[in-house]
């Protein structure tokens, strides 16, 4: 991919965002049907979880559902944290001393 062929995708991606947020913003989202605000309460959960789950079962590239995975134990622990507490400070604090306790101890 060329230089221009890469800027015209990052662009072009952040036109499509930007023309859907607005479309939201004016349409105004008391006159959006009740299902699809519903729908839209997933969506920043989804996109989460496809950023997170790759990088805690794939951390080289590869499959790895071990204990010696030290990301997939430090995020289950930090996931048992957020569903429990509902506080993202404490779970954020918790995963990454999970993570440093686990790589110490390895």
């Amino acid at each position: 991919m060329s230089r221009m062929e890469l800027w015209a995708v990052i662009l072009g991606g952040m036109l499509v965002t930007y023309v859907t947020r607005l479309s939201i913003v004016l349409i105004g989202s008391d006159r959006l049907p009740a299902q699809l605000r519903a729908a839209l309460r997933f969506v920043p959960p989804a996109v989460l979880s496809a950023l997170i789950v790759p990088a805690l079962v794939r951390p080289e590239g590869s499959l790895d559902f071990s204990f010696e995975n030290t990301a997939l134990v430090a995020g289950i622990l930090a996931g048992l944290v957020a569903w429990k507490t509902r506080n993202p400070w404490l779970t954020i604090a918790s995963g990454l001393a999970a993570r440093a306790a686990l790589l110490l101890m390895l």
